[in-house]
């Protein structure tokens, strides 16, 4: 083959007049006189200067054919000179790329050989500059002309994968012609010299599934349908030949994994159609039963299955979680179990793909359904009360040992095992009942005293026989009832007063009572005199008191009113209380005149023994005001009582006519006769100023405190009237 590239190269030499140096011809002869007269007058003139004459050899580039295996250096070309008469008078010179070490040129015939075997794929062309020169003077007949030496380029290269093995991915069930992907292989050669680098496309490996465009490179499907789940990975050889694909032509390989891209085609499938489970009885809600699974022969979120519990009957005491890591679906109790109640359940559950590829669901439901068989397991259980709390009532004047009630607790399990009953005892509360432990009656064990404790919460404990480690608790809460068995007392220490002037039926004092006993409805209380005591100065009755007689202050200043308090209980309580009554003298409009210190103070709620001590301060008071009055005596000579002027003098020189002595409001009779009333006037009606507010706040102070004790229910009073 090498050899035939040769031959046609020279013989292309050959017809090719460019490539050789000009031979004697016509045009050459008409100019070779001129020429030889320009030679002449060259070396005439020798060193007299340089001049420029017309070239007369002209040539542009040889060529070179790569990797010569010759032993003798391969001919590239001839130089040669119109001026060159071959009479050795012109020398050939060559400079430039590789001069020496690649090519060399015979001086006196022009002739230019390769030394050694060049690769147009290492350097594809050299360039060089030629000259003639005399030799006798060694000046340059002509000026330097460049040229060009091309490698020659021939088919030793083969096409190339850069960037092989390749690795790509197509969907499965794709249609025939669905693109894969594209290579691309490179040839060193001469794209522009013959078919060398003209590359085509085969497959080698990979029939019948895949196809590749000879001139393109790209790799299509070949197959219709071709399923994941039957083969995931397929393996392509793909060569690439230049020469256009002839004989001859080199060729080099790549290959092409092929994986097959999933999707959703397949719907998930329960591998048995009955799922047995057993769970325990008590297991609680939330706790797993079991776990059930189908199978998707997909990948990735195209196997993701939903689980759901197909609604029916027993289907509501549980409930399914699908787990997307293992694609499990896990049954979790819902609700809790008893096996004495019902022994099995039964239902079904579903499983379906959550993404759906609507492009296939003609291929079925994409979803599947399995029976559920859950068999709860007996487990021994402690005793079960009838209710799950009990309340109770009874008096608390229940004799010790009567029964109040029962509590009843039975096994439920197969062995129906007896039941024990006890009270729990409590350290830091009453333990006032005991229960008969066979038929669990309580009964009374203590005194109970509503007014201590109205309300019992008693834990009664039930264990079974056959295992004393299972029991089980309930609360009884058993209420105190009340029994009337405490009187109704008055509220206070009652001491009043009345003026001796007091109209019939003028309210002096409104009382109240109060009672420890709770009844079950609101207290009623019931004010009367003694059946055996006739007051016919007083008259006591529901919200009032009525005055029968007048007072006389001089034969009797104190009565002690008795009063007796019923209330409306069964039976019925009463006790007496006394009402003391201080009568005093008073004004023509009910004011206070004149009494005893203690009846003024009274209606202030104050005792005797503070009374005591305000008028032992009163007189210290008296005894330094009555030293500070004598000091100033001795200073001052004249005195009020050395005057001349008597007092009643100063009432005498008034020019209004008086109402005579029933007239007590323009000035006071008794101090005209006693000039020393005037300060104890003066202090009375300071004292009677001051003591209606007193008695009004007093009244109101009692009123807010009935209120306050009625909201807490813990003393109840009622409040009567009390009348002169």
């Amino acid at each position: 083959m090498l050899m035939g590239n040769c031959l046609l190269l020279f013989l292309w030499c050959l017809l090719d007049k460019s490539f050789v140096s000009p031979l004697h011809s016509s045009s050459q002869s008409r100019m070779g006189k001129e020429q030889h007269r320009n030679l002449m007058a060259h070396r005439k003139h020798g060193m007299m200067g340089v001049h420029r004459v017309k070239r007369g050899w002209v040539w542009n580039q040889f060529f070179v054919l790569e990797e010569y295996m010759g032993s003798d250096p391969q001919y590239v070309g001839k130089l040669h000179s119109d001026l060159d008469k071959g009479d050795s008078m012109v020398k050939y010179t060559l400079s430039g790329e590789g001069v020496g070490s690649i090519f060399t040129i015979e001086p006196s015939t022009g002739d230019i050989h390769a030394l050694r075997s060049l690769d147009r794929e290492e350097k594809p062309y050299y360039t060089l500059r030629a000259q003639a020169v005399d030799v006798l003077t060694g000046r340059p007949l002509e000026p330097e002309s460049e040229f060009i030496i091309k490698v020659q380029d021939i088919n030793d290269n083969e096409p190339r994968f850069l960037e092989g093995p390749y690795s790509a991915t197509v969907p499965e069930m794709s249609p025939v012609g669905t693109y894969v992907t594209q290579i691309t292989a490179t040839d060193a050669d001469d794209p522009t010299y013959g078919n060398s680098a003209r590359i085509v496309y085969s497959i080698l490996h990979g029939q019948p599934y895949f196809s590749v465009d000879p001139k393109t490179g790209i790799i299509r499907v070949a197959l219709p349908n071709m399923d994941r789940e039957v083969k995931e990975m397929y393996q392509v050889v793909i060569q690439a030949k230049d020469m256009g694909g002839q004989l001859g032509g080199l060729a080099g390989t790549t290959t092409i994994n092929i994986t097959l891209r999933d999707v959703n085609d397949n719907p998930p499938r329960f591998s048995k159609s009955i799922f047995h489970l057993r769970v325990p009885e008590s297991s609680p809600v939330g706790s797993s039963v079991g776990r059930v699974k189908a199978h998707d022969l997909d990948s990735g979120k195209n196997a993701e299955v939903e689980y759901s519990i197909v609604p029916g009957d027993g289907g509501s005491m549980f409930d399914i979680y699908s787990n997307k890591n293992t694609q499990e679906g896990t049954v979790i109790l819902k609700k809790h179990l008893d096996y004495e109640t019902r022994k099995a359940y039964t239902f079904k559950v579903e499983a379906s793909n959550a993404a759906l590829d609507h492009r296939f669901l003609h291929l079925g439901p994409f979803k599947d359904t399995a029976t559920v068989k859950v068999n709860v397991l007996d487990v021994e259980e402690p005793p079960v009360f009838s209710r799950l709390s009990y309340s109770m009532e009874t008096y608390e004047d229940t004799p010790v040992g009567i029964i109040v009630g029962a509590v009843t607790a039975e096994d439920l399990d197969v062995g129906n095992s007896p039941v024990r009953y006890s009270v729990e005892w409590r350290k830091d509360s009453e333990n006032c009942f005991d229960i008969d432990p066979v038929e669990g009656t309580l009964s009374v064990s203590e005194a109970l005293d509503r007014e201590r404790n109205t309300e019992h919460n008693v834990t009664v404990v039930a264990t079974k026989v056959n295992n004393p480690l299972l029991s089980s608790k309930v609360t009884v809460t058993i209420k105190v009832l009340d029994v009337n068995e405490f009187p109704p007392e008055l509220a206070f220490v009652y001491e009043t007063f009345v003026c001796e002037n007091a109209k019939v039926g003028q309210v002096i004092q409104i009382i109240s009572a109060t009672d420890r006993d709770m009844p079950a409805v609101e207290h009623r209380f019931y004010f009367k005199s003694p059946s055996q005591t006739r007051n016919r100065n007083f008259t006591i009755r529901d919200y009032g008191s009525k005055l029968e007689l007048g007072f006389r202050r001089l034969e009797q200043s104190m009565y002690l009113v008795p009063v007796v308090v019923e209330d409306g209980g069964y039976p019925i309580r009463s006790s007496t209380g006394t009402v003391s009554v201080r009568v005093c003298t008073c004004d023509t409009d009910g004011s206070l005149f004149s009494c005893n210190a203690e009846a003024v103070f009274f209606p202030m709620g104050l005792s005797t023994g503070a009374l005591m001590a305000i008028l032992l301060c009163i007189v210290i008071l008296l005894v330094m005001v009555v030293l500070y009055m004598g000091l100033r005596k001795h200073k001052k000579k004249d005195t009020l009582m050395s005057s001349k002027e008597d007092i009643r003098d100063n009432v005498i020189h008034y020019d209004d006519e008086g109402g005579g002595e029933e007239d007590t409001q323009a000035f006071d009779i008794g101090t005209l006769r006693n000039p020393k009333g005037i300060k104890e006037t003066a202090q009375l009606q300071k004292i009677r100023s001051e003591d209606e507010p007193n008695q009004a706040s007093v009244q109101w102070g009692q009123t807010v405190v009935l209120d306050h004790i009625d909201l807490n229910v813990t003393t109840l009073t009622q409040n009567f009237v009390f009348f002169v």
